[in-house]
């Protein structure tokens, strides 16, 4: 719990009331690697914080696992479009370690941002950080060849390198397992 207050802190100030709150509200979630939090068909009812393990996002295409997004612990996460829209999502999320999390429901974030204008600006302020993420990922994958996207992912996320498997890697950069592995041995 303190790892979610300590995040929240470093973008603003919590004033005891909202700590407070968020303490009585907030569930600690304890899930097995392999586990789905969320899977195609299902709306998005939590949002996370992830306190320890490492978490994925993919979807389906011809039936094949395409990798969104890998978040290691420290991070917020959810299904934005799921969450915010009430809509069934198009992907799963997934445990590719075992992970403790804290979550609240859509309720309680809503109620949260009504109550306290600081948790909205919080919120915001997130919102903001992982849609440029987004935004990022989609013009890599858009605009840089191979190489350079490897490259990036290893000044971006070197610290989940050796955590994720190598078909999950390739996936998550549009290559295949072996342009990847070609990748790697250039750059030893």
């Amino acid at each position: 719990m303190e790892s979610l207050l300590t995040a929240c802190r470093a973008i603003h100030p919590l004033s005891p009331e909202l700590e407070a709150e968020l303490r009585r509200l907030v569930r600690p979630e304890i899930v097995p690697a392999h586990t789905n939090l969320l899977a195609p068909g299902s709306v998005a009812q939590r949002l996370y914080f992830l306190e320890t393990g490492l978490l994925r996002s993919y979807y389906l295409k011809e039936g094949r696992e395409v990798t969104s997004w890998f978040m290691p612990e420290g991070n917020f996460v959810v299904s934005i479009l799921s969450f915010f829209s009430r809509q069934p999502s198009h992907e799963y999320l997934n445990a590719l370690e075992d992970c403790r999390l804290w979550s609240l429901s859509h309720a309680q974030v809503q109620a949260l941002y009504q109550q306290f204008p600081v948790f909205n600006f919080i919120g915001r302020v997130l919102t903001e950080r992982y849609y440029v993420l987004s935004e990022q990922r989609a013009l890599h994958l858009r605009m840089l060849p191979a190489a350079e996207r490897y490259e990036r992912l290893l000044q971006d996320f070197s610290d989940i390198l050796q955590r994720v498997p190598l078909k999950l890697l390739a996936s998550h950069l549009g290559l295949t397992a072996e342009t990847l592995s070609r990748l790697r041995a250039r750059r030893s």
